[in-house]
């Protein structure tokens, strides 16, 4: 237990700057929560923290250090919430890694979800980044496209249509493409992926003829390419949950529907080696069901 109260007492001095805050946080001496620090640093031949009149700081190897404490520590918690019948409701912080787009979906079901597990304090990075679930200590990750992390376990969420659209004033100066060799004749909106920098790939049926089509615009963030769309400087592929407002009020029609097959599938990952914890079991179990239906989502590569 000597090396648990050393990882605890230097995570509360790392989050909270002082060995007086920490001892009070933890319930012991501003000294004890300094002398459990230091035995750490003597044990592992490593200074941890940056040591000040003022303040204290996390040195390099600190950072680091800190980042899997925490990940230990939450464990330990989930590991107590399992075994403990005081504290089977779902309860501590969830952190979800999910694309930037994804907003569209998450933020109309998630105050019922919150509703419904008061004690759970969701953490969501909205970023395009693909993420490293398990070294950076995500719970739950959404994505689409391929999956080749072997460690991840996956669950369908939300499946979703990439549908091609044109603002009305756009059609109206450059007409409406029948077939894709229309397409000649036309300007496109690319989506290029953050990660690989490679285009997204217009989703035509497999035997039609691979059209072409001129760039006007390229950009690695799904919201712009909407509204360079709507503001009629081309022809756009974008998921259909992002675009259903825009359809049905008018200001983007669909083109080309005969012709594509944009079908996929959003899936939510966790490490698959570790207990699921109850936070992360009422997520997963929540999404589906409240997203299946839907038939929304976005790329992700």
């Amino acid at each position: 237990m000597d090396r648990l109260s050393g990882l605890m007492a230097f995570a509360r001095t790392a989050e909270l700057g002082s060995f007086v805050a920490a001892g009070r946080a933890l319930g012991i001496s501003a000294s004890a929560v300094g002398k459990s620090v230091a035995r750490l640093e003597q044990e592992f031949g490593v200074r941890l923290l940056q040591r000040s009149t003022r303040r204290i700081g996390l040195t390099e190897e600190g950072k680091l250090f800190n980042e899997r404490v925490r990940r230990i520590l939450d464990d330990i918690d989930d590991a107590e919430a399992m075994l403990s019948r005081t504290r089977e409701t779902p309860h501590g912080r969830l952190r979800v890694s999910t694309p930037i787009v994804t907003y569209h979906l998450l933020l109309p079901v998630l105050s019922e979800f919150m509703a419904r597990y008061p004690e759970i304090e969701l953490d969501i990075d909205f970023n395009d980044r693909i993420v490293d679930v398990i070294d950076e200590g995500i719970d739950v990750a959404i994505r689409s496209g391929d999956l080749p992390d072997s460690r991840l376990v996956s669950r369908p969420v939300a499946p979703f249509r990439m549908l091609l659209c044109a603002a009305p004033s756009y059609l109206d100066r450059h007409g409406t493409p029948g077939v894709p060799a229309d397409l000649i004749r036309h300007f496109g909106i690319n989506f290029r992926f953050l990660n690989s920098g490679r285009l997204l790939d217009w989703p035509f049926i497999a035997g039609d003829a691979e059209p072409r089509i001129r760039s006007m615009l390229t950009c690695n963030n799904m919201e712009a390419l909407k509204g360079a769309t709507i503001a009629g400087l081309g022809i756009g592929c974008m998921p259909d949950f992002l675009v259903h407002e825009a359809l049905r009020d008018g200001r983007l029609h669909s083109v080309l529907d005969d012709h594509v097959d944009g079908r996929g599938q959003f899936r939510m990952l966790w490490p698959s080696n570790r207990y699921l914890s109850p936070k992360v079991r009422v997520f997963v179990d929540f999404l589906p069901e409240r997203l299946a239906v839907a038939g929304n989502g976005s790329p992700r590569e």
